[in-house]
């Protein structure tokens, strides 16, 4: 029998996934979490052979949390289901061990396959994006982009990554909410991205960095 956690902020998801696995004769849900802090504590206790888990979450990222089940629990298995169609979200996982990264469009039938898979220790990751991933750490290590981040842009890129929308981010840092789009939008520019969801990823793989940087 294969056992599963389930970590996802919401109720909704888990439960559908969960009615979803209880039809299945081999598959079993021995837990759920909607935030990092029960998922850990309990994945822990439960030592399940699969963590299926979303990218964000209220208290902190699903692919911390993926890194950290991996370094202390390798026999664990996590698959990523995400809204996210991202590349460099899709990296972010594969750094992190995942072994599988789905979107949750993802049709039922398909999602208990992969689950199958992995559990089986298949890895579901096409090799081409593995490939690019170990490149992405030899470069990061001295990524030039992050010491042209001034102090605040380097806040806010970190509650960025922690989920936080722009208002939150203003509340955390007593800003107004105008002010902080435009930090926003000047760190998505230096740094050459598109999106917020590329800013959290790349916040992510560069977070043990620390770059020389001139107060504002």
């Amino acid at each position: 029998m294969t056992e599963i956690f389930l970590v996802d902020d919401h109720e909704v998801v888990r439960r559908g996934i969960a009615d979803l696995l209880r039809m299945q004769p081999d598959l079993v849900v021995v837990g759920e979490a909607g935030d990092l802090t029960h998922a850990l504590r309990r994945i822990e206790a439960t030592r399940p052979h699969v963590v299926v888990l979303d990218v964000r979450l209220p208290d902190g990222s699903g692919i911390d949390l993926c890194r950290t089940i991996r370094s202390r629990m390798p026999e664990v298995a996590c698959l990523i289901l995400t809204a996210y169609d991202d590349d460099t979200a899709i990296s972010a996982a594969v750094l992190a061990g995942a072994a599988g990264y789905v979107l949750k469009d993802i049709a039922g039938n398909r999602l208990v396959e992969s689950i199958r898979a992995v559990a089986a220790g298949r890895n579901l990751l096409d090799p081409s994006m593995v490939r690019r991933a170990s490149t992405r750490i030899r470069e990061s290590a001295a990524d030039p982009r992050l010491g042209s981040l001034g102090l605040r842009e380097r806040q806010i890129l970190k509650l960025i990554a922690d989920g936080m929308t722009n208002r939150q981010i203003g509340e955390t840092l007593g800003l107004a909410e105008k002010t902080v789009k435009n930090y926003v939008s000047s760190l998505l520019s230096k740094l050459g991205l598109d999106r917020r969801t590329q800013a959290a990823v790349f916040q992510l793989e560069h977070r043990d960095e620390r770059p020389t940087i001139d107060p504002e």
